[in-house]
């Protein structure tokens, strides 16, 4: 209940919400009333998760986007372009890799943008480039281009 009142300015409009009298709000502040009925405990619930959890989501796409980055899990087609003479045939891999911040933030960005599907692995794709294929260029750098294609799965943590 406090979060409540915290997040809305006031007891008042806690207590509209939550569709109570104003005086029980400031007995549940107080700590004169500690647990709520069953419905109240529910909504309070509710209330509360719609909005902590943007608040929580925020803060960690902050952190990887500017010091812990994000790590990627996918199995798909991956290939790529590179000169004459090279084995560039596409296959299904599995990749289990650290995307660096700066490609985090380029995902959030352009997620939050409402970029499609294909700009979203048009990055991811530019990122296993560099990190995956390239190891941040310490080899391969002939490489032009990155296929990743036939997407079976793609989860990622933060």
């Amino acid at each position: 209940m406090c979060y409540l009142v915290k997040q809305l300015k006031g007891t008042r409009a806690v207590a509209q919400m939550m569709r109570i009298s104003q005086r029980t709000v400031e007995r549940y502040v107080k700590d004169q009333i500690k647990k709520p009925r069953p419905d109240l405990a529910a909504r309070m619930e509710r209330e509360v998760k719609k909005r902590w959890q943007p608040q929580i989501r925020a803060r960690a796409r902050q952190k990887a986007a500017t010091t812990g980055g994000i790590v990627i899990d996918t199995r798909a087609r991956m290939g790529y372009t590179a000169p004459i003479g090279s084995t560039d045939q596409d296959r299904i891999r599995h990749l289990t890799f650290a995307l660096p911040p700066q490609y985090a933030a380029r995902l959030f960005e352009a997620q939050a943008a409402g970029a499609t599907d294909r700009q979203l692995q048009q990055i991811a794709a530019e990122a296993l480039k560099d990190v995956y294929f390239q190891d941040s260029g310490r080899r391969a750098g002939f490489l032009e281009d990155v296929r990743f294609t036939d997407i079976e799965h793609l989860e990622y943590e933060l």
